[in-house]
């Protein structure tokens, strides 16, 4: 099959995301007349209402249960109407990794959408982080919608920058104003110093950003602290080094690290810590499948256990 655009909007229900998909298919720079399938993971008190549609070759399916998202599926329904497009309105009970490990391989996600209302966002969040943080990481754009004049949207934008630093963010108001996030977040380290020094605190936001943007990084010299981790597959000469970090919740720990090029690696052993000050490249790496970040050390010293040993964000 040849690919076909996916254009995903994800957030909880009520949350303005089939009310913006009407008004952008009712749109005919949008809807030019491609035969547009529609997978509704939700139902709220919003409907489609086609006839309001410059063209009406738009096909609703409703998914009811997440174990109907599967490859064969929804290849059979991208055959079953000739679809040239796909709108996925997904469900925020849902994690976002359940839906790609569904996709086909032709489905290619060409924008993907984050909608919430501002009055119940720090709640979800607050409840539900793991599933907040799973729709906000790898939008393109967060919009928060009927917000009230008064409300301070410092909150809103902490929220979104501790999960998704490249992300827009957009608040739409009550009587239709719409506000751009245009608050600058400088990173609380210097990219262009001689050695990139990168403070404990400070580890979770460093791999964040570098991950979004390696080649800011490529040639540059990098100090951190991290915990090593070695097994027998990984090669004398190097040695695996990073932080435990908790993106959105005690049960989401997962350990952060990069592979790093030293003659002495065979010296460590698993669980040590160490200060690295070391050369970033990408590329081609024998512990990886794929192109990646690795370093070159410079230098390699042990040191105690840093204060707090999981990393986080804000």
């Amino acid at each position: 099959m040849k690919d076909i655009p996916v254009y995903l909007f994800t957030g909880f229900l009520e949350s303005g995301k089939t009310k913006f998909i009407q008004e952008t298919l009712e749109d005919e720079r949008f809807n030019a007349g491609e035969n547009t399938l529609i997978l509704l993971c939700e139902e709220g008190e919003e409907e489609f209402d086609i006839s309001r549609m410059p063209h009406k070759n738009v096909f609703i399916h409703t998914v009811e249960d997440k174990a109907d998202l599967n490859r064969s599926e929804l290849e059979s329904l991208v055959r079953k109407t000739k679809a040239e497009r796909v709108i996925i309105e997904y469900n925020g009970m849902w994690l976002l990794q359940e839906l790609f490990n569904a996709m086909p391989q032709s489905f290619v996600i060409s924008q993907e959408l984050c909608f919430m209302e501002a009055g119940t966002a720090l709640t979800y969040n607050a409840n539900m982080r793991q599933l907040v943080y799973d729709k906000i990481s790898t939008a393109e754009m967060i919009i928060f919608n009927r917000m009230e004049e008064n409300t301070d949207f410092m909150p809103l934008h902490k929220l979104v920058r501790g999960a998704n630093r490249r992300a827009d963010i957009a608040y739409e108001y009550k009587n239709g104003y719409v506000k751009y996030d245009d608050i600058e977040d400088p990173l609380p380290f210097d990219v262009n110093a001689d050695i990139v020094s990168i403070e404990d605190k400070d580890y979770a936001l460093w791999f964040q950003d570098m991950m979004n943007d390696m080649q800011k990084y490529v040639g540059k010299t990098v100090k951190f602290k991290g915990i090593v981790a070695r097994d027998g597959k990984i090669p004398s000469d190097t040695f695996v080094v990073g932080r435990h970090v908790m993106t959105c919740c005690a049960d989401d720990i997962q350990y952060c690290g990069i592979a790093c090029d030293w003659k002495a690696s065979a010296t460590l052993k698993t669980n040590d810590w160490v200060i690295v000050t070391a050369r970033f490249s990408v590329g081609k790496h024998k512990l990886y499948r794929s192109k990646g970040p690795y370093l070159t050390a410079v230098q390699v010293a042990k040191t105690s256990q840093p204060e707090n040993m999981v990393a986080t964000f804000y």
